[in-house]
């Protein structure tokens, strides 16, 4: 105590505690990457505090406007993984590796847009070029809407999943679309969940070990 010259295991007793000032609280690097006319909004709050977020337009998003790449780290098995949220995969030296963002420093902004769950709500679609994964804006997005995505109809293939929802346009995805084929779900055998890949499901599956 710099008032009665004295060192204290805690407080002073006669001059009591010290005024704690804190930190500001910096933005992770996921939130900072995320462009102007863009915004996060929490959807939902679940125990402990989590948010689940989605990200939303400010402004008139025009058809064929491209975001990425996406930023993760490569990992041949996934740390997080969310249902709301695509699972994405990369070709690289030969190797096939997950775009893992276990946390938001990590990744960039694009690790919080939500998944489409039909053809409607689908504004954007996921492919692979060069090694990086971009999403590309398949119609015009308005404003106070929800940034959706799902993968193009040949990185569907190379995921093993379920195609586009979207019939795809020739300048929607820098390859030729190909044909559709259907897959068999995997289920879960602990909830019966159905996934379109065994990754889905494995990471899955990790999620019921974590868990227990």
């Amino acid at each position: 105590c710099e008032d009665c010259g004295k060192s204290l295991i805690g407080e002073c007793r006669l001059h009591g505690p010290l005024i704690r000032a804190k930190d500001r609280v910096i933005p992770s690097r996921a939130r900072l990457t995320l462009p102007h006319y863009l915004t996060l909004r929490v959807l939902e709050l679940r125990a402990g505090n989590q948010q689940i977020l989605g990200v939303f337009a400010k402004k008139v998003i025009q058809k064929r406007t491209q975001f990425g790449p996406y930023v993760g780290q490569l990992s041949t098995k996934l740390t997080r993984y969310d249902e709301s949220r695509l699972v994405l995969q990369v070709l690289k030296d030969g190797g096939k590796y997950f775009l893992d963002t276990p946390n938001e420093d990590c990744g960039n902004w694009m690790m919080f847009v939500r998944l489409a769950r039909n053809q409607e709500e689908q504004t954007l679609v996921a492919y692979q070029h060069c090694g990086e994964v971009y999403f590309t804006t398949v119609k015009p997005i308005e404003p106070h809407t929800e940034l959706k995505v799902w993968y193009a109809a040949d990185y569907a293939k190379f995921m093993e999943a379920s195609a586009v929802f979207i019939k795809e346009e020739s300048d929607v995805c820098p390859l030729p679309p190909v044909a559709k084929e259907p897959i068999d779900a995997w289920i879960c055998s602990s909830c019966r969940s159905t996934f379109a890949t065994f990754a889905l499901l494995e990471s899955h599956q990790c999620i019921h070990k974590d868990r227990v």
